[in-house]
């Protein structure tokens, strides 16, 4: 126990408690973490913006960043991002800073943003990284809305193409083959390439759907 929680205090988790688990529990506790987690959701950009757009409020209003924090907690809508924050709040009761807390949850806050918050916290300047912050996320929306918005057009008509590609390959070559077979006649490299692509296609059709 003294090695975990030595291994954990390195790593910079304050643990509350540590007791031993068997296997059997391990298994059953991770799927009932994962059903939690699904079941929460994830912190979206969106939620990022907001979370940096109301701590720079709070922060340049006086507010101290515990309180500002636990406000946060009680007004998002996302459970997830409220069970971040929550974390969070705890890492700074244990005594750590606000960049090494928020670096404990790398999926949702990026080196960046660390870095920047870093920044801020050694400079006094904490309330400025968050606006900073808000605006360069803004920015990541609006770019990946706009590359989704040129995306669109070019994956309707690969869809359609697709879609093209089966129906000729499981309808209308195989007609014609049954022509080609009634001529008797050699047929070119070409035309063989198609029928033989077009056979492989009515024999393993599923399984190119579900690869697809």
């Amino acid at each position: 126990m003294d090695a975990v929680a030595n291994q954990l205090f390195n790593n910079g988790t304050t643990p509350i408690d540590i007791f031993e688990v068997s296997a059997g529990q391990d298994v059953l506790g991770g799927l009932k973490a994962l059903r939690i987690r699904l079941s929460e959701g994830r912190v979206e950009l969106v939620d990022q913006i907001f979370f940096c757009r109301q701590m720079y409020t709070l922060l340049k209003a006086g507010v101290p960043i515990l309180q500002a924090l636990r406000g946060l907690r009680e007004s998002t809508q996302n459970p997830a991002l409220a069970k971040v924050i929550g974390s969070i709040s705890e890492g700074l009761d244990a005594g750590m800073e606000l960049n090494g807390a928020l670096k404990r949850h790398p999926d949702v806050f990026s080196t960046l943003f660390v870095n920047l918050v870093q920044v801020g916290e050694n400079t006094g300047s904490l309330p400025a990284a968050f606006l900073q912050l808000s605006v360069y996320q803004e920015r990541e929306k609006d770019t990946r809305e706009r590359v989704k918005q040129a995306l669109r057009y070019p994956a309707m008509v690969l869809f359609a193409i697709t879609v093209a590609m089966f129906i000729i390959n499981l309808f209308v070559i195989p007609a014609f083959a049954k022509v080609f077979e009634g001529f008797g006649a050699d047929l070119p490299l070409m035309t063989k390439i198609l029928l033989g692509f077009s056979n492989f296609m009515v024999a393993w059709w599923p399984a190119m759907l579900v690869g697809l």
